[in-house]
């Protein structure tokens, strides 16, 4: 009984391995939003595939008092049946410009999904991008959980 769930585990992790990302776009364009308790940064923001599965993204968010650089590494996967859509997990460094105040450095782990409508030139995508402080000026908040993004762009081949 153990060896055949340890067999199927196998598997499932080997199948999942397995899919291949089909990129629908090559770089996409546009607007980013960053969400959190309290704050949202709105801004401009890019992506840009570098092999099939795997692709860096910029965003510049905006909100007030601070600014936001964040530069995220994300490895893709497809869902077989669904032409456009993928999953996405990641991580990156985030660096807060804060007026009157040190500059903020996180580190944003991040997982969601990424739709390009077949045919047209547009992306979105959703994600749940949880933020790490690395320096002291987080007010002892060293962990935000509650961050999720929002990416709304015009994609290129």
């Amino acid at each position: 009984m153990m060896k055949n769930r340890f067999l199927l585990l196998i598997t499932l992790v080997a199948s999942a391995f397995s899919l291949q990302a089909q990129t629908s776009y090559t770089a996409a364009v546009g607007l980013g939003l960053d969400l959190g308790d309290g704050f949202t940064f709105v801004g401009p923001s890019g992506k840009y595939f570098f092999a099939d599965n795997h692709a860096g993204q910029f965003d510049l968010g905006f909100e007030d008092r601070v600014t936001a650089l964040t530069f995220l590494y994300s490895y893709h996967g497809q869902f077989s049946g669904v032409d456009g859509l993928q999953w996405f997990a990641g991580i990156g460094p985030s660096i807060w410009l804060i007026d009157d105040a040190d500059t903020g450095f996180l580190l944003r782990p991040h997982t969601g999904l990424d739709f390009k409508i077949p045919d047209v030139p547009l992306a979105f995508s959703a994600s749940w991008r949880p933020g790490i402080g690395l320096s002291d000026n987080f007010d002892g908040d060293r962990f935000e959980a509650g961050i999720f993004a929002l990416g709304f762009r015009y994609a290129f081949d």
